[in-house]
């Protein structure tokens, strides 16, 4: 009976301790993120005038040097940042930021890839693939890009898209190339939309899958479109592709449209065309 007693106020403790642990991990994760905020901010004004000035420009100092300080004290308060770490490596790695140093910019971009950060396991696919000259960096390349694929990252699925499409370092398989690129596309990838309807129009059969997926997804209104559009026919299909891509500014993705109309234009003059003939 006593021990009952002495029991509940332990347990009421430890309840409170975890409380505690995880107010504090919070309250680290938010100081961290508005040290990340201050830092992209000030990379973001570097990134808008660069291309009118010299890289290593003296008044793009101070900004850098901000970045740099915001995402230092954000690891500082949360060490297990891993867009901290991210970020800090990019400007080692890209940026002529005071105290620039390439081997630390390496080692952090492999730490945040190592931890899970899906743009440090692109960026670092990335660079295996093209700056690496050992024999494994494209296994290795390939390792971190399926991670960041896992996590639906864009770029990564464009990219192991484009792996697929060409047979590189995998087996050719055109089905897991559409996949890819109509993931991609979905979050707006403009050269995964491009592709994907370059795919359809060359005759390329979407797996069944995909458009199951798409059933699955939203709301009922939602999935009477996909039910819509599961029977597209390719070329509208395409059509939709070029259009995300237009949108998001490709003349690439305009041009096509462009010609996809003139076709459009051509087959209706030539049936309007059979038609007058046949009534004559």
């Amino acid at each position: 009976m006593l021990g009952n007693y002495v029991k509940k106020p332990a347990l009421e403790l430890a309840a409170l301790s975890r409380l505690q642990f995880y107010r504090e991990i919070h309250g680290r994760n938010k100081k961290a993120m508005e040290f990340i905020a201050k830092g992209w901010s000030a990379l973001k004004e570097v990134d808008r005038v660069i291309d009118y000035c010299e890289r290593n420009d003296k008044r793009l100092i101070p900004l850098l040097r901000t970045a740099k300080e915001n995402f230092q004290l954000a690891l500082e308060v949360d060490n297990s940042n891993t867009h901290a770490r991210y970020w800090l490596s990019k400007l080692h790695l890209k940026y002529h930021v005071p105290g620039q140093n390439h081997a630390i910019g390496v080692a952090l971009l492999v730490e945040a890839a190592n931890m899970g950060d899906p743009e440090a396991q692109y960026e670092l696919g990335c660079r295996l693939r093209v700056e690496n000259d050992y024999v494994q960096s494209d296994q290795q390349a390939f390792y971190y890009i399926e991670k960041a694929v896992e996590k639906l990252h864009p770029g990564a699925l464009y990219l192991l898209g484009a792996v697929y499409l060409t047979g590189d370092c995998v087996k050719k398989d055109i089905a897991s190339a559409l996949w890819c690129f109509h993931r991609a596309s979905e979050k707006g990838h403009v050269g995964a939309a491009i592709a994907y309807g370059s795919l359809l129009l060359r005759g390329a059969q979407v797996p069944e899958h995909l458009t199951k997926f798409s059933l699955k997804r939203g709301s009922s209104a939602k999935k009477m479109n996909s039910a819509e559009n599961t029977e597209m026919n390719p070329v509208e299909r395409a059509k939709e592709q070029f259009q995300i891509a237009a949108k998001a500014g490709s003349d690439l993705g305009l041009k096509w449209l462009q010609r996809l109309e003139e076709e459009e234009n051509r087959l209706l003059a030539e049936s309007h065309s059979k038609e007058s003939s046949s009534q004559n």
